[in-house]
């Protein structure tokens, strides 16, 4: 159901912007006199669906038709406008943070119908964990579930799931989890060591095949003498992953405690610190680490202070949205805000809000047909942002 529509020039979609640039940004060599710049966009904002619950996944079937998920646990799908339910889900476990997270496509859907999906899931005593399955759909109906990694328990606070799923160039799966455990606390006195504990399936960045096995080139990781599915750890709450089109590096964007929101380049076998080392502070105002350089720890390339409560991230790769291609889209759930990063090389030069006073936003991604898709809350809804001809 489309529900309003609004255009508006670029140049007045940013409602504020940041009032420092990065020396890197200020200091550009000139345009050569034979080169015309490349303009911003005029974009179209349209709400796609409105008045659902938490919608945290989102991706397209190859003939256009939109696959979506409440985080209650309710799957659909949108075609030619008309949204159907598809039933038959495994039952979610929603408390706390929990719930049906990701949803992604396969690369190779149209010859192998594969869709994939994380949700929380409960074992006997009442601790949360996380699964990862696989499944068709057909005639609206989840079929042929395989189970394909689950994280083991010890969410006992049902708090810090991640979640999400990537696949890159040569189709291996990526899948991000969060720290789990009793509780959230930085510091050499922390609790919860799930994030440092190898042999922990929590605060890590797996790495699959499609089938959930393990790619025998994954890290053997301190503490282990066999590769196991992790391909980095250290992290306190990844919940954004993507590709970057030129390079091919999977980014990650993560949730820091009060300050110190994160970004970075997901490396094979790199430790991230949490939850020994952070740009942030405890909840309580105490202190974590006095910066976040440290030998065998790798520091982040971008960060949120105070912190956007960043979810999750998308590169521009249409050529329609002109000098907007290959800038990086960030979502803020406590901010409420959508943000444009400039992006040069490994460095974000310039940041722009995109978005702001939807409401929460969620998740975003790019849809077949180029346009940006955003989820936001408050109801529940997706918009659709396009650049105009």
């Amino acid at each position: 159901m489309t529900y309003g529509m609004i255009t508006y020039k670029a140049g007045l979609v940013a409602s504020c912007l940041f009032m420092m640039l990065n020396a890197s940004c200020m200091d550009k060599d000139p345009m050569p006199p034979d080169e015309e710049p490349v303009s911003d966009p005029e974009v179209t904002v349209t709400t796609v669906v409105t008045g659902y619950e938490i919608i945290w996944g989102m991706d397209f079937l190859p003939g256009g038709d939109m696959i979506f998920g409440e985080k209650r646990g309710k799957l659909y799908r949108l075609s030619n406008g008309t949204v159907k339910e598809i039933t038959g889900f495994p039952a979610v476990f929603t408390s706390g943070q929990g719930g049906l997270l990701d949803i992604r496509v396969h690369p190779a859907y149209g010859t192998n119908g594969w869709i994939y999906a994380s949700y929380s899931g409960s074992l006997p005593g009442g601790s949360g964990q996380l699964n990862l399955i696989r499944f068709r759909i057909v005639n609206d109906q989840v079929q042929d579930i395989e189970n394909l990694f689950s994280s083991g328990g010890t969410n006992t606070w049902y708090g810090h799931y991640g979640s999400r799923i990537l696949f890159d160039r040569n189709k291996f799966l990526f899948l991000s989890i969060g720290e789990g455990g009793t509780t959230s606390r930085g510091g050499q006195d922390s609790p919860n060591l799930n994030a440092q504990n190898t042999k922990s399936n929590w605060g890590k960045i797996h790495r699959f095949n499609d089938d959930g096995g393990i790619p025998a080139d994954n890290p053997v990781l301190p503490g282990n003498t066999i590769p196991s599915s992790v391909w980095s750890y250290g992290h306190r709450n990844p919940q954004g992953l993507a590709m970057h089109p030129v390079t091919g590096e999977i980014w990650s964007s993560e949730h820091g405690p009060r300050g110190g929101d994160e970004l970075n380049i997901i490396r094979k076998g790199f430790n991230y610190g949490w939850p020994l080392y952070s740009l942030g502070i405890n909840y309580d105002g105490s202190g974590i680490s006095s910066g976040h350089a440290a030998p065998g720890i790798e520091p982040p390339l971008y960060t949120w202070t105070p912190s956007i409560g960043v979810c999750a991230i998308a590169f521009i790769t249409s050529d329609t949205f002109k000098a907007w291609k290959g800038n990086l889209l960030a979502t803020g759930l406590a901010s409420q805000k959508l943000y444009r990063c400039e992006v040069n090389g490994n460095k974000v030069t310039k940041e722009t809000e995109l978005l702001t006073g939807y409401g929460r936003v969620r998740n975003v991604i790019q849809g077949l047909d180029g346009a940006v898709y955003v989820s936001v809350e408050g109801p529940g809804r997706i918009i659709r942002i396009m650049p105009k001809p």
